[in-house]
């Protein structure tokens, strides 16, 4: 089998999914793509650029440890409008990728798109122009989701009723998908266990400086208010007139960041509170290993892979019921949830999580299922099941 990827970018979940799946099939082609503006964005005065900065050619794309029968394209264009805003674009990429195909004489049996939009629109379009079948997987939060599923978006209907199957990475929408499509399947995100080695709690909490008597919690996410950080600052102010010995780290860049700073400051918990910025991966690995609890105060989700990813190293989770996080979180064994925007709530069930004692193995054991290398062979039975 042949695969085209069309995907708005080549990085975490999907660089590390690509890969997996790459061990199944003859090739993969990788369509990125990429808009010119993003490279003029750090020479703009206004802060706006920032956030355009993130989707610049090198950015978007990494290509360390590229398979050999992985090929990854970054397929350049122009345009003004941001992509969740732009309803030409869909169509725009669709003309650009069909000549960048012809150009390249790309060959392949299916095309399965990740995300509705722009790249799952637009992968329907390319794949009924060539006769294969397409697949999109719809990675996006839930609360997307639901916008877009009572919005009578025909773009977005369109893309749904002619893939030959949509995945949704959460159970709890598929009969939804199924008022558009009979062939919808549920497979969850997963985790790259290489990514996130074991390391000896001990010697994580030394390389970062944390006193072993300190107890630790670790969050991790871009810093918007889906993510609902500020619910969980102001469970920290409850935690900490309780125990004192508690610090919550909080990794992660985006436009809340002075927001969440000045609520630290204002509620007095420069001690309990601290954001860590951008985290790399050798740094993200002694961060899920150096910690107590992994802590997700989500107001919307898909199924976070920072979720799997913590599982993957034993880490109990305890966060929001959102999305398809209580899918995953199914027993106390493995997280304890509370409703989102609940910073009472989600107080105690950190104060509980951090009196129970855990078996960090168990959950390591049962996050295996979620490997993306699993995930891949799930992905396959779909392809597979298309291209009959």
């Amino acid at each position: 089998m042949r695969i085209l990827t069309i995907a708005p970018f080549y990085r975490f979940f999907i660089k590390d999914f690509t890969e997996a799946l790459s061990k199944h099939v003859d090739k993969i082609d990788v369509l990125v793509h990429h808009n010119y503006l993003s490279e003029l964005a750090p020479y703009m005065p206004f802060s706006y650029f920032r956030h355009v900065e993130k989707f610049s050619r090198k950015n978007l794309v990494d290509l360390t440890g590229l398979p050999p029968n992985v090929r990854v394209h970054v397929v350049s264009t122009v345009y003004f409008t941001p992509d969740g805003r732009n309803t030409k674009l869909g169509d725009k990429l669709a003309k650009l990728f069909d000549r960048y195909i012809k150009r390249h004489k790309i060959e392949f049996d299916l095309i399965h798109a990740h995300f509705t939009w722009p790249s799952g629109y637009a992968g329907v379009k390319v794949a009924r122009e060539y006769g294969v079948p397409s697949v999109i997987t719809i990675h996006e939060n839930r609360d997307w989701f639901l916008k877009e599923y009572k919005s009578r978006n025909e773009k977005i209907y369109w893309a749904w009723r002619n893939a030959d199957a949509l995945i949704r990475v959460n159970k709890v929408d598929i009969p939804l998908l199924r008022e558009f499509n009979r062939n919808v399947f549920h497979v969850p995100n997963g985790f790259n266990p290489r990514r996130l080695p074991f390391v000896d709690k001990g010697m994580a909490r030394n390389h970062l400086g944390i006193p072993k008597d300190t107890k630790v919690l670790f969050g991790l996410g871009n810093l918007i208010e889906r993510k609902g950080f500020h619910y969980l600052i102001d469970a920290m102010s409850l935690v900490a007139k309780e125990r004192r010995d508690v610090v919550c780290f909080i990794g992660g860049s985006g436009p809340l960041r002075n927001t969440l700073q000045n609520q630290i400051n204002k509620l007095g918990l420069q001690e309990h509170v601290k954001l860590l910025g951008f985290v790399p991966d050798d740094q993200l690995a002694l961060w899920m290993n150096a910690a107590d609890l992994f802590v997700l105060p989500s107001l919307s989700e898909g199924n976070p892979t920072v979720m799997f990813e913590a599982l993957g190293v034993g880490l109990p989770f305890v966060g929001t019921a959102v999305g398809g996080v209580p899918e995953i979180i199914t027993s106390e064994d493995y997280g304890l949830l509370c409703p989102p925007a609940d910073p009472e709530c989600l107080a105690e069930k950190i104060l509980i999580a951090l009196e129970k004692e855990w078996d960090r193995e168990k959950i390591r054991k049962y996050a295996e299922q979620f490997t993306w290398e699993n995930i891949a062979r799930q992905i396959i039975r779909v392809c597979s099941e298309v291209t009959r």
